[in-house]
């Protein structure tokens, strides 16, 4: 306890001094809660903490001048300056990392028991949350995940008495925040969290029933926050009767004074301990000062995996094309990937004993068990962010939000998590996930339910994104998807769950990557994705009726992207090119294709590139209206004759 104080006060002294740039969350008063928990785990357990985490890491055995050189976003970082103060991570001794996300890593904590659960490990996770985070969704929502699978997770929540500069008393109706867990049938206690002694028995009482399968448990610890909600926090906001009161329950004089009573510890004995802590921490912290930057040219590296060599994409022989539904295939893919990977598991809302709402993972319950495929609570937070721990932990998740609308209610799971997971460490964590969800309109579809997100998802770096339009690629990808090492989104259009059509199974497993010329013409080239092909294939027939020969190229991966192929379909169409999709053309990944287009390929280029897309709207109901906006088939044409007149050949 006197090194992480020691520690948090020299942390304040080098961001006065403008060595460390940014925000710092200090844990000062809070050390009894980290030291008291890491006493009652054991090796093999796991902590996940609040961005006041840095009293977290130093207890789980992180260096200390590892930990300050990355709050000072120096090269020698735990995380190479990658992380700074509110993200840092020290997996190597069992820390998984500060979330600054309020509530974001409950969620996670739950995937990473459920990990545990899995594989047998006998394994108990923390995670510390604020007394604000109570208040969020994904901390209930993880909660609930937890406790309706019994994971060996321990929430322990650091009630400070404030929500940032909110005092709590203000916005809570109970005098205990564990009275919250009740509801939802999970066992709670209040703790001190100032005597490292009771926090340490409650933990060790804790983790005993998560080891014996009576999991999960929550506790609260009842602390004081020493300092400002960050580090140039004036604390206007403070009375001075709350900061007196936060003094007087400090608990490290509070610890040595009961050394001194029990006979534990001498006044010399402190005082050895005290220069000896100083004497480290001062050191350490001269040595940061200066201590190199990260190196420039390492920050584009470790977004994403290299390309996987053939040993990690497993082949089979190769059977007879037959016909398969498009839902069918994916089904089949699903089945393969769990007889060839026993770390695959499915869940998600509906998906085990019903087989989903759309059928797609129908007899996989049956075939596999609970084990492997189950039902979760209606909680998309909890769903995705149980994907991220258990893919941290070693599973290959494969979960399904059933539309892909309903991802914005736990989007975070995805941007900030997820695609942070192997940047932020450097590789030594990676997230193998694959989120599967459905898009697009069919008839009686709301705006609620109609909605093509691919655009969103695109941007973000550290995930891979795909669109499978026929059967023979919704095999194909959903396989290269569950073997790839990043988190990696399948985004299904279920207009195409009935359409029919060949498909070979067996083989090397595909890269997810890569696009798919599916015609050849020398005069215009219509570039599109998903549900989309299908109009452009149409129209290309079409055109051909007037003697325009069109190319179409099927990008399926919209990240990466086949930057090669489109190249080649530009200039074998004389630089006349149609961008198609269903979604909206404002901010659409059309235009990201035809400003790549522009800036590469300008050279090539007959006609500025055409978009052809849903003009700005929320998508009707009623069937004829969406016949009136969707983009379809004569669209396409429209725009392709226009670049294939004579003046522009």
């Amino acid at each position: 306890m006197a090194t992480i104080r020691r520690f948090e006060e020299q942390i304040l002294d080098l961001g006065r001094d403008g060595v460390i740039a940014g925000s710092i969350h200090l844990c000062l008063g809070q050390e009894a809660i980290p030291v008291g928990t890491l006493a009652a785990l054991r090796d093999q357990d796991r902590v996940l903490s609040t961005y006041r985490g840095h009293g977290w890491a130093l207890a789980c055995g992180t260096d200390p001048e590892a930990l300050m050189a990355e709050i000072a976003q120096r090269g020698t970082g735990v995380n190479g300056g990658r992380a700074g103060s509110p993200l840092l991570s020290d997996p190597d001794n069992g820390f998984l990392g500060e979330n600054s996300i309020v509530g974001a890593g409950v969620p996670i904590a739950g995937g990473v028991a459920l990990a545990a659960q899995y594989l047998g490990t006998n394994r108990v996770v923390v995670t510390s949350v604020g007394d604000g985070a109570m208040n969020q969704g994904a901390t209930t929502e993880g909660m609930i995940f937890a406790a309706s699978r019994n994971l060996p997770v321990i929430f322990l929540c650091e009630n400070n008495g404030w929500a940032e500069m909110t005092a709590i008393s203000g916005i809570n109706r109970v005098a205990d925040l564990a009275e919250r867990s009740q509801g939802l049938g999970i066992e709670s206690h209040v703790v001190d969290g100032n005597d490292p002694f009771a926090v340490r028995d409650a933990v060790a009482d804790a983790a005993e029933k998560c080891r014996a399968g009576n999991g999960p448990v929550l506790l609260e610890c009842k602390t004081a926050r020493l300092s400002g909600h960050y580090n140039k926090d004036i604390q206007h906001y403070r009375s001075q009767e709350d900061a007196d009161a936060a003094r007087s329950a400090d608990p490290l004089p509070r610890l040595i004074l009961r050394a001194l009573a029990d006979g534990t510890l001498t006044e010399d004995q402190i005082d050895d301990i005290d220069e000896q802590v100083y004497t480290l921490i001062d050191e350490i912290a001269a040595r940061v000062r200066t201590a190199p930057d990260p190196a420039v040219a390492d920050v584009y590296t470790h977004v994403i995996a290299p390309d996987l060599s053939s040993d990690y994409r497993p082949t089979s022989p190769v059977e007879p094309a037959k016909d398969l539904t498009y839902l069918r295939a994916i089904n089949l893919a699903l089945r393969t990937e769990m007889d060839n990977r026993p770390e695959v598991a499915i869940w998600g809302e509906d998906v085990g004993f019903a087989g989903g709402i759309f059928g797609v993972t129908r007899g996989l319950h049956k075939d596999y068990g609970d084990r492997r495929i189950f039902d979760t609570p209606i909680a998309e937070a909890g769903i995705l962010g149980a994907a991220v721990g258990a893919a941290i932990e070693g599973l290959r998740p494969v979960v399904e939000i059933m539309w892909a609308d309903f991802l914005f209610v736990a989007l975070d799971q995805i941007i900030n998590q997820a695609a942070n997971v192997r940047y932020v460490s450097r590789s030594r964590l990676s997230a193998p996930l694959v989120v599967r969800m459905q898009q697009g309109v069919t008839p009686g579809s709301c705006a609620q339910h109609s909605q093509s997100i691919e655009a969103i998802l695109a941007h973000i770096p550290g995930i891979k994104v795909g669109l499978p339009a026929t059967a023979q690629d919704a095999y194909a990808m959903t396989r290269a998807a569950v073997a790839d090492p990043d988190p990696t989104i399948l985004i299904e259009h279920r207009s195409l769950y009935q359409e029919a059509g060949p498909v070979t199974v067996g083989g090397l497993v595909e890269l997810a990557a890569g696009a798919r010329i599916h015609r050849n013409g020398a005069d215009v080239a219509i570039i599109t994705w998903g549900s989309m092909v299908h109009e452009a294939l149409t129209a290309a027939d079409l055109l051909a009726h007037n003697d325009i020969r069109a190319s179409v190229l099927d990008l399926r991966w919209l990240r990466p992207l086949d930057e090669a192929a489109i190249a080649e379909v530009v200039r074998a169409a004389g630089g006349r090119v149609v961008v198609a999709h269903e979604a909206n053309l404002t901010a659409g990944f059309g235009a990201e294709i035809a400003a790549h287009i522009t800036e590469r390929h300008f050279d090539l280029l007959s006609a500025p590139v055409t978009r052809v897309g849903l003009n700005d709207l929320r998508m009707p109901s009623a069937p004829v209206l969406q016949a009136a906006v969707l983009p379809r088939a004569a669209d396409i044409v429209a725009a392709a004759n226009k670049l294939a007149e004579p003046s522009l050949i």
